[in-house]
């Protein structure tokens, strides 16, 4: 089982929405995440990770989509409870 968030989603919403404006703009882009993040009172590679996986949801960045992995961790339960029955 995973260990509760330390941050609730609406705060993460928030600060990733901010991050990511903020890195639109050329003037404020050098270091955003480390000033929104210490605005907001979280850590930095928080922020980082969160950006990074909107980024990557959005098509913005390659990689594997949040509903892709939940998905695939699905398939791979699944997958698991088929075998410890046969």
């Amino acid at each position: 089982m995973a260990p509760p968030k330390k941050y609730p989603d609406e705060l993460r919403e928030r600060a990733t929405r901010m991050a990511v404006e903020a890195r639109l703009d050329p003037v404020s882009a050098t270091g955003a995440i480390k000033r929104i993040a210490e605005q907001l009172g979280i850590h930095p590679e928080a922020l980082r990770t969160w950006v990074k996986r909107a980024e990557i949801d959005a098509g913005d960045r390659p990689g594997t989509t949040s509903s892709d992995a939940e998905r695939l961790a699905q398939l791979e339960r699944e997958n698991r409870e088929l075998r410890r029955a046969n």
